[in-house]
């Protein structure tokens, strides 16, 4: 997922990616625990997704304060 991907998403739709990607992040620590999970490097990457998601909403409630 890629930052500038994400800036032409309304917050509408980055608040869904984010519930989506937090669901995910359930299932894998859920993988983990039970030792059936395929890649691990993707927890990361989930984790790192959430940030950009979490980080692009942060900026664009900034930008619709500042603008107010």
């Amino acid at each position: 997922m890629d930052a500038k991907e994400l800036r032409n998403n309304t917050p509408d739709q980055l608040k869904d990616q984010l519930v989506a990607l937090k669901k995910e992040a359930f299932n894998l620590r859920f993988q983990q625990a039970t030792g059936q999970i395929a890649s691990t490097a993707r927890m990361r990457e989930v984790r790192r997704d959430v940030a950009r998601v979490k980080t692009i909403l942060n900026q664009k409630a900034a930008e619709a304060a500042a603008a107010n």
